[in-house]
């Protein structure tokens, strides 16, 4: 006769770098039922974005380290949309261009913790030797490794000098076939896929239900990715999501995989299509409206809500993050598989719990 428990899975667990608590009830090894309790890292965000608007654009990319730059863009999109300005050409690209560096950066972090997770840690080391490259890039680019101070409303602050230009494109050259090798070893090693296919199922119907959004619901069969929306510059860019049927660890690995590859083949394209030009549009006086703003965030749909009142600050702001969406998928993904797997597929939908608790 089977017994069952109850036990805690996190908030301090190695599988976790940010605290996230799941209550599993287990039969044997086998988990039965799963509950997540988030709200350790509650900040207030939301009440300290509204006091200020032109300190939030700034502020805005302290909700999430990892996805800050997808943050300080949708705040300065929805804002340049209240005051009726369009950012200059040029200002997009390059707002996509860091976008991309961005993505590359997080999925490669994804990536490297999905391989630590099953114990692959010379994986693990090669996924973030590769993330490395881009964090250096971005550093050259904006001054920072993290959080970018790029984004002004109407634009961006700094442009790309000829021999940026010449450097990001040499990187994304060196890039490359780092990344198909570590492509390679993440579609074709027999242990990896031993760990991962399979495990974590979640299927099309599963990511409709609880409304999963970016390479989870991809991996899912899902084709949604609001860079088709064409936001920022990507109205010229020619691309198409990364989809995959599978819905387990392994389709959600392989999705950001292949979304690195592509990231870098759309860096290409914005760098053929920049022109000289202006790189900002001014904006005075205080906004007077409400929008809804979205981007395509690494880990999926990142939308703001923004009311204002004409003053300095703003009346109302609600951030819908992906990780807040996907995190509650957890409790599908887990029922009917061994507690030895429970890690993995936390970590396979790339928490964020910056992001979910704000």
């Amino acid at each position: 006769m089977s017994r069952s428990m109850i036990i805690p899975f996190g908030p301090q667990h190695a599988a976790y770098l940010e605290p996230l608590n799941v209550a599993l009830k287990l039969e044997e090894e086998r988990v039965v039922g799963a509950e997540v309790n988030i709200g350790y890292n509650h900040r207030g965000m939301e009440r300290a974005l509204s006091m200020d608007y032109k300190k939030s654009q700034y502020l805005c990319e302290r909700v999430c380290g990892i996805c800050s730059f997808h943050h300080s863009s949708v705040y300065c999109q929805g804002l340049e949309r209240i005051f009726d300005v369009d950012a200059p050409e040029r200002a997009k690209l390059i707002r996509s261009i860091l976008m991309e560096c961005q993505r590359l950066t997080s999925h490669l972090l994804a990536l490297g913790h999905v391989a630590e997770s099953v114990g692959y840690e010379n994986l693990f080391m090669q996924s973030f030797r590769e993330r490395e490259l881009v964090m250096w890039l971005v550093n050259r680019i904006s001054g920072n490794r993290v959080h970018y101070s790029m984004n002004v409303i109407g634009g961006v602050k700094r442009d790309l000098a000829p021999e940026m230009e010449k450097e990001i494109a040499n990187t994304m050259n060196d890039l490359r076939p780092r990344l198909m090798e570590l492509h390679r070893i993440f579609s074709r090693d027999s242990t990896l896929r031993k760990r991962t296919a399979g495990i974590g199922k979640f299927s099309t119907q599963d990511a409709r239900s609880y409304g999963a959004v970016g390479p989870v619901s991809r991996a899912s069969g899902v084709p949604q990715d609001i860079r088709q929306d064409g936001f920022a510059a990507y109205g010229m860019i020619d691309f198409r999501p990364v989809v995959r049927e599978e819905g387990d660890v392994y389709a959600r690995m392989m999705v950001r995989m292949d979304e690195c590859l592509q990231s870098v083949d759309i860096i290409e394209q914005c760098l053929a299509l920049l022109k000289d030009g202006p790189i900002a549009m001014q904006v005075r006086g205080h906004p007077t409206g409400e929008v809804f703003s979205r981007v395509e965030a690494p880990r999926g749909e990142l939308m703001y809500y923004i009311k204002a009142k004409g003053t300095l600050s703003l009346e109302r702001i609600k951030l819908r993050t992906p990780a807040f969406m996907n995190v509650q998928a957890l409790l599908a993904m887990m029922l009917g598989y061994q507690l030895c797997d429970v890690g993995t597929i936390s970590v396979s939908v790339d928490p964020c719990i910056c992001c979910t608790d704000r």
